[in-house]
């Protein structure tokens, strides 16, 4: 492959930024139809389409979601070489942390909120995606660290390590309009409509194996993959739903949900990166948050 033109790449990055090529051009001072040429050239050059047009916009394609992760890193970068020389501060820490699809968002926040509270300021950027794509981006250095459900395991490439932060049980929770008994726990689950994660995630086998072992056989209605989405068609009566304990009170407060019991089960959140200790000081305020919520793992 040719050398990269980082003019075309910038062009590419500022039409994705700014949304259209239309409001690239405006911002750009250039012609559209300029614009539209450097990017087909781009894209010649790469090998690959970095767009494809649904109804009148454009959108990134897969490959084109990765070119502009690595152009913003690299402009990004470029903008805080700029400033150093000028003698201005120096652009914040940034960490990007790959955040397991199936991990509850809620999860997620707490511990996370504390980075932004840091001094001097860290620049966090989120990435939800399924685990295995995660940990490709964190092995390619595209992701600094991993917060899953699971821990990294040797039939997949990497090497990375785990880094257990916390573990709880799961609360059982479903919304009023069920009519559903928490004093009849967990006999009331059984033929209840249920809401599960996916298979292959480890909450959705530690469930299926609580249900076993509590004889209980709850009618599946829905399966999901985001563990908000869960949490809306709950609220809305779908169905009873699992959520980790610790954030229990939270989905009742924002859902208006009920609990009805809790699941002998326990559900773990691994924080995974390439270090064996954990020294960078985002991270550690990220463990240091994981205590206060679970308490020692």
């Amino acid at each position: 492959m040719e050398c990269l033109n980082y003019h075309h790449l910038y062009y590419f990055w500022m039409v994705v930024r700014a949304g259209s090529i239309t409001n690239a051009a405006a911002r750009l001072d250039l012609a559209q139809a300029t614009i539209s040429g450097q990017i087909k050239i781009l894209e010649e050059s790469l090998g690959e389409p970095l767009f494809v047009r649904v109804g009148r916009r454009l959108r990134p394609t897969e490959s084109g979601e990765l070119v502009f992760r690595y152009a913003d890193e690299i402009f990004t970068l470029g903008r805080g070489l700029r400033e150093a020389l000028a003698g201005r501060a120096t652009r914040p820490r940034r960490l990007v942390v790959g955040i397991a699809d199936v991990l509850p968002k809620m999860l997620a926040h707490h511990l996370l909120a504390p980075v932004l509270r840091m001094e001097p300021r860290v620049h966090l950027v989120c990435r939800e995606d399924k685990r295995e794509r995660l940990l490709a981006e964190l092995a390619i250095h595209s992701v600094d660290l991993v917060l899953s459900d699971a821990p990294l395991d040797r039939t997949i490439n990497v090497r990375a390590y785990n880094h257990l932060l916390g573990t709880c049980d799961l609360t059982l929770m479903a919304s009023p309009k069920l009519g559903l008994d928490p004093a009849d726990f967990p006999a009331c689950l059984h033929g209840a409509p249920f809401l599960l994660p996916s298979l292959g995630t480890e909450m959705r086998a530690s469930l299926d194996q609580w249900f076993e072992e509590a004889g209980v056989r709850p009618e599946l209605v829905g399966v999901f993959d985001d563990s908000a989405l869960i949490k809306f068609f709950g609220r809305d009566g779908s169905g009873v739903f699992a959520v980790p304990t610790v954030v229990a009170e939270d989905v009742k407060s924002n859902f208006g949900v009920i609990g009805l019991g809790t699941a002998s089960v326990r559900e773990r959140v691994y924080a995974i990166n390439l270090e064996r200790r954990l020294k960078e000081p985002a991270v550690v305020a990220i463990s240091t948050a994981a205590r206060e919520i679970f308490g020692d793992p």
